[in-house]
């Protein structure tokens, strides 16, 4: 007896393909959900955030899952020096939640601010993928102290022209202002005296700034008006200002 094979052809062609759906499946399975998944943990979409960790297709939306919510965020930033604190509220414009003092981030030391669990979080991730990395490029050596002016301020927004009418992000510790650095091998950089020129110290400074864009919605500095040639103001909410 002759079997027509041809006959059974789209039925082994089914058989095929749903065995290997079966297969695909089977292994994004395994790759997602095992506690063994081969898959590295900066490439794996369901773990958290690691300040630490290289940067990955993955990085920036892992940040922003931890930015959505004050547990995430808290867990993300255990790497820094911090103490959790009480919610501030002053008023329904000025207020910080959740609200932490922060000694240190990465490498680098502080002086004490109260902030925003996610401020600090976005400082965290320029300190250790952006501000070391230039701090190394261009000076040979690593920042030890990252200098600033404040981070929350209850009060409205500064123009050239005075009050611009609308709540600071400051009101809510949403931005921070760097003023300077102190290296490791002891140098002092002030963004007021060191911003202009073509010395290695400019080219770290505006290196840093460059990568303030990356992590910081809003990035203001030296270039943008007089109000802010002594600092970086670096926030938090916004969206694509860089200047």
């Amino acid at each position: 007896m002759r079997y027509d094979w041809k006959a059974f052809r789209p039925a082994l062609r089914r058989a095929v393909l749903r065995l290997g759906l079966i297969v695909v499946l089977f292994g994004g399975y395994v790759t997602l959900f095992h506690p063994k998944s081969p898959l590295p943990d900066p490439w794996h979409p369901f773990t958290p955030l690691d300040v630490e960790a290289p940067l990955t297709g993955l990085t920036k939306w892992k940040l922003r899952n931890a930015l959505s919510s004050d547990a995430a965020c808290l867990q993300a930033l255990e790497g820094a020096a911090f103490t959790r604190l009480a919610p501030l509220q002053d008023s329904p414009q000025c207020h910080i939640t959740p609200r932490i003092a922060l000694t240190e981030v990465g490498n680098a030391r502080l002086p004490r601010v109260e902030t925003r669990c996610q401020t600090a979080l976005r400082l965290a991730m320029w300190e250790k993928h952006g501000l070391q990395v230039a701090a190394a490029r261009h000076l040979d050596t690593q920042v030890s102290d990252i200098r600033h002016f404040s981070s929350y301020n209850c009060r409205q927004i500064r123009t050239p022209g005075g009050s611009g009418g609308r709540m600071s992000s400051h009101a809510t510790a949403d931005a921070i202002d760097i003023s300077g650095f102190r290296t490791k091998d002891g140098r002092v950089i002030r963004l007021k005296a060191d911003w202009d020129g073509e010395d290695a110290t400019a080219r770290f400074l505006r290196d840093a700034f460059a990568s303030a864009c990356l992590w910081f919605p809003v990035s203001l500095g030296p270039d943008y008006n007089a109000l802010h040639a002594d600092h970086f103001h670096l926030q938090g909410s916004g969206w694509g200002l860089c200047r």
